[in-house]
């Protein structure tokens, strides 16, 4: 493989890097509440600022990219949450709302295009999953380190004041810049253009088929669950076990750093077991896993090692929902994208009501049993789909 091959493929897959800062909103949420004195459920609409762009932008950015490109897309997005890492320093409540909202409009460029843009740069298609779920291990490792950047933010530019959390911005910021200098110095072959003046409705005209639809949901609980647990876990090591919000940090880590190994893992048994034999074993270990969590108060390691679980059980099914759903009808790969990711908004969705059902029960209980409808889904979705 030439060189400069080899530094497209890694540009494509350091730019999932910047997807996965939009999973920064579990832990800045609870700094968020603390700083401006917010209910759980008010806090459960921070990552909803961050997903609802999903909705309206995916089907629109899927149909314009054929005659943007997938790499100036990429590109575009880029940029939108360059400028928007900026607007959180004025240091005001509704700045960091902006900047929530920013980061969910480019993220929601980003995740429309990063994916079909892999198929650019790797062009064997029996290695497609594998490359998609390879990009979900680089998407994973920055979610994993988003309490670091923001106990970077705090501890390093904020001084010490939790008051200064907002400083993770600019941080996220800064890093989009450098994988944005990286893409656009790499050579990709742009992608053929698809002849056909497609609307919105026409793309949402898919859904009806039976396996896209399927799917689709599919698509929308996987992220539900995803954004969830990542929302709900530093939350029950509070609630539970008093845990401080410093300490409750390692939660959202412990998840990720699962979801990352799990999603390396799968890279390579997916190359031995067949991808969908590999989702219904996983997601029918994840519900046994929730309901534990869910009714049986264990320790608190052993809490971390359920969150854990659910991380590691869950990390590949986006990429095997996904590809398989670009896979049924290739020749329409950018409006299935679009499509597909606008389902991405099932994450602004689990939030809110694992806030509200968290301050409506006054317990956590309730929250995690969210995470266990969007598994029964999943779990429908597994072994009803036909491939």
């Amino acid at each position: 493989m030439k060189a400069k091959q080899l530094s497209s493929i890694g540009a494509v897959l350091f730019s999932f890097f910047i997807m996965g800062f939009c999973d920064i909103v579990g832990i800045s949420s609870d700094y968020a509440r603390e700083a401006f004195g917010w209910s759980q459920t008010m806090a459960g609409l921070l990552p909803s600022m961050v997903f609802v762009w999903f909705l309206f932008l995916g089907v629109p950015v899927g149909i314009q990219m054929n005659k943007w490109g997938r790499k100036n897309t990429v590109l575009l997005g880029m940029a939108v949450t360059i400028v928007g890492m900026l607007i959180p320093l004025i240091g005001t409540s509704w700045a960091c709302l902006v900047g929530y909202a920013a980061l969910g409009i480019g993220n929601a460029i980003l995740q429309v295009s990063e994916n079909p843009l892999i198929k650019n740069v790797v062009t064997n298609e029996k290695v497609l999953t594998s490359s998609l779920t390879a990009g979900q291990v680089v998407k994973a490792i920055s979610s994993f380190c988003g309490p670091f950047i923001m106990l970077f933010a705090v501890n390093v530019l904020g001084g010490g004041d939790k008051q200064n959390w907002y400083l993770a911005f600019p941080v996220l910021g800064a890093i989009t810049l450098l994988s944005a200098l990286w893409l656009i110095v790499s050579p990709i072959e742009r992608e053929p253009k698809e002849k056909s003046n497609v609307t919105v409705g026409q793309t949402f005209g898919l859904l009806k088929n039976g396996t896209i639809l399927l799917l689709f949901f599919g698509i929308f609980f996987a992220v539900a669950i995803d954004v969830g647990t990542n929302f709900v876990s530093s939350k029950v090591m509070i609630s539970r076990y008093g845990w401080s919000l410093e300490a409750a940090g390692i939660a959202p880590q412990t998840y990720f750093i699962c979801r990352t190994i799990g999603a390396f893992l799968g890279v390579f048994l997916m190359t031995k077991i067949a991808d969908m034999t590999y989702f219904r074993l996983n997601i029918a270990a994840c519900i046994v896993v929730i309901l534990t969590l869910a009714f049986i108060q264990l320790p608190a390691t052993w809490a971390l090692a359920q969150i854990g679980a659910i991380g590691f059980l869950c990390s590949c099914i986006f990429p095997i929902i996904y590809s398989m759903a670009v896979q049924a009808q290739p020749d329409k790969a950018n409006l299935i994208s679009g499509l597909m990711i606008t389902a991405v908004a099932g994450g602004g969705a689990a939030t809110p009501l694992i806030g509200l059902a968290t301050d409506m029960a006054d317990s956590i209980t309730a929250g995690v049993l969210v995470l266990l409808i969007c598994a029964g889904y999943l779990t429908f979705c597994a072994f009803g789909v036909k491939k």
